[in-house]
């Protein structure tokens, strides 16, 4: 089985990014960008993002995750520490995120150290989701090979039965992560294929080296 994919093109012209007149801090710049993804109706799911970890088996290894919060240090997510992700995190922390914007012809792509939150962040956030999703966070052993669907089924009634007319505590196996940022790369889709690329790479002052690339 084959497919020519050679002729799909796309004429990329909704915006420019110039290096003379980015922020100095990167993160001013992705909160710019993500409010201008958050605004725009075309744009779903503005919060996904690409993870990618170093896997136990040595291969790199990418899924979607949603980006639950972001602040000056770094971006948050939540995830069962017990999963494929959360085991390679533990051999190394090292990871890379990445959103893409299709609707604003916009991607950012960001290297970083992901730590832990301490266990308070993390009771905050669990206390604030829906009921089933509480439960769903006890079910599944996350990345696990399973019998069938039903057995994820007769677990969630199992801690259905088990929390009922209690409240869920979070389980010591789920929680958050903060992705501090070492290097976080703005593009910007342009005409004929000449893509803005800002680089920004944090340096040991703490300042950013702010650098364009070719596309």
């Amino acid at each position: 089985m084959q497919k020519d994919l050679s002729q799909y093109r796309r004429v990329y012209k909704k915006g420019h990014l110039d290096e003379q007149t980015v922020p100095e801090n990167p993160m001013e710049l992705f909160r710019d960008w993500f409010f201008d993804a958050e605004k725009n109706e075309d744009c779903i799911e503005v919060n996904a993002m690409s993870l990618a970890t170093n896997g136990l088996d040595g291969f790199p290894r990418i899924r979607v995750v949603l980006l639950k919060k972001f602040t000056w240090e770094g971006f948050i997510f939540y995830t069962n520490y017990n999963s494929e992700k959360g085991k390679a995190i533990e051999k190394d922390p090292k990871v890379s995120l990445a959103f893409f914007w299709p609707k604003l012809e916009r991607q950012i792509i960001i290297k970083g150290q992901a730590e832990k939150l301490p266990a308070n962040l993390s009771d905050g956030y669990f206390e604030q989701r829906p009921r089933g999703s509480q439960i769903g966070a006890w079910a599944s052993p996350q990345s696990e090979v399973i019998p069938n669907k039903n057995f994820l089924e007769e677990r969630f009634k199992q801690f259905e039965n088990r929390f009922q007319n209690q409240e869920i505590p979070r389980p010591g196996h789920w929680g958050g992560y903060m992705v501090k940022p070492v290097e976080i790369e703005f593009w910007q889709g342009r005409p004929n294929r000449l893509h803005d690329r800002i680089r920004y790479t944090l340096q040991e002052d703490y300042n950013w080296k702010i650098e364009r690339l070719g596309s």
